[in-house]
């Protein structure tokens, strides 16, 4: 059974940064090295929303939002993937859930105080 637990979350000034993690059990690093990864964003009375997004390759994708002050990353031998946030704004705050292939967490709460 796979699963992803996220961490890093929690409460942070307008300004401030945080790094969100997500660690894969259950499956292999070549199967994670397969999967693309990314984070979403789901915030109160919301639909979930992409943040930012990493193929296989390396390639990655962010929502305009996210453009220039987040940085995802992976580490394939660790099956993990990152969320580096910087300059962040009371309206980055959510919960950050990680998908890795089919797979979701449950998410790691972000909430940032103006």
């Amino acid at each position: 059974q796979v699963q992803l637990v996220e961490s890093g979350g929690g409460l942070v000034q307008a300004g401030g940064s945080l790094r969100l993690s997500c660690v894969v059990s259950g499956r292999t690093s070549t199967f994670f090295s397969m999967s693309a990864t990314g984070w979403y964003r789901q915030a109160p009375g919301k639909q979930r929303e992409l943040v930012a997004i990493m193929t296989t390759g390396g390639r990655s994708n962010y929502a305009d939002p996210a453009k220039g002050r987040f940085t995802i990353s992976r580490d394939n031998a660790k099956k993990a993937v990152y969320l580096q946030m910087t300059s962040l704004r009371p309206e980055d705050t959510g919960v950050y859930i990680c998908m890795v292939g089919t797979s979701w967490g449950q998410g790691t709460q972000v909430t940032v105080s103006s």
